[in-house]
């Protein structure tokens, strides 16, 4: 995460939003009478609110743990020959 003060981040306002987007770096902006913010991409925030869903749906986790579970253990479902090939056309 790259941190600078609010003056920097307005005097290269173009840079750092295109780093923000470009490079999925978060850019965290101090300001001295005031809180700090966070710049990011709105693609990265996207991904984010989506791995709090998931992380907050407990039936979702749940789902995931089981599925783990089975593939470390190499009891999961095994997909046919067909189903792979079907699976590969995608």
């Amino acid at each position: 995460m790259i941190q600078l003060s609010v003056n920097k981040f307005r005097a290269n306002l173009k840079t750092f939003v295109d780093r923000a987007i470009n490079d999925h770096i978060p850019i965290r902006v101090r300001r001295r009478a005031g809180r700090d913010f966070i710049v990011m991409s709105a693609e990265d925030w996207e991904r984010e609110q989506e791995t709090l869903y998931v992380l907050q749906n407990s039936s979702l986790m749940a789902q995931i743990y089981e599925s783990l579970k089975t593939h470390n253990t190499n009891t999961g479902y095994k997909p046919t020959e067909e189903e792979w090939d079907e699976i590969d056309s995608l």
